[in-house]
């Protein structure tokens, strides 16, 4: 990816705003506004970039601070299964998440965004490494896609999915893993 398509949680260059502006689609463009829409875009890469730093190092309560996560929402984990609905926040879960997830370092690549004046869709790459789950530290990037609705006085997370297919894997591994087997390395 293109550097200017990397956001680490603590900067958000420039030349990364006018590309999450020139990745808003024309359509989008006219009902929420050129301006309007770009800083809306931008202001949420970089609130997901700050979330997913926090997540990664273990810090759900600024995680949770950041994410505004909607009653209706959808994840569709990694680790793959059934989606899940809803969000448990109460301290136990985010004391369990916090102990599952360590000393993380993340950027964010945006492959693509799509806004109007109700939705917004990123499409990323989240690079990370981490401690997850008691494995020591390793690569865990994930390809992502968030979409955000407008509830009239903030962006709330609607549905998450991701999945740890950042590298390309061969037909066979991913029939293997359709059918529900595992693929050896």
């Amino acid at each position: 990816m293109p550097e200017q398509n990397s956001y680490t949680p603590s900067t958000l260059s420039r030349r990364a705003a006018i590309t999450a502006v020139a990745a808003v689609p024309l359509s989008a463009r006219t009902s929420v506004g050129l301006a309007a829409a770009g800083d809306e875009v931008t202001q949420l890469i970089k609130r997901a970039a700050e979330k997913n730093a926090a997540f990664m190092r273990g810090d759900m309560d600024r995680w949770f601070s950041l994410v505004h996560i909607a009653p209706d929402f959808t994840l569709m984990q990694p680790f793959g299964g059934p989606a899940s609905h809803g969000f448990d926040a109460s301290p136990h879960r985010l004391a369990e998440l916090a102990r599952f997830f360590k000393n993380g370092e993340t950027s964010l690549e945006v492959a693509q965004t799509y806004a109007s004046d109700r939705f917004i869709i990123l499409v990323m790459v989240e690079r990370q490494q981490a401690e997850v789950g008691g494995l020591p530290n390793q690569d865990w990037s994930l390809r992502v896609t968030e979409v955000y609705h407008n509830d009239g006085s903030d962006w709330q997370l609607v549905h998450r999915h991701a999945d740890p297919l950042v590298r390309r894997i061969a037909l066979q591994q991913a029939a293997t893993l359709a059918r529900g087997g595992r693929v050896n390395e």
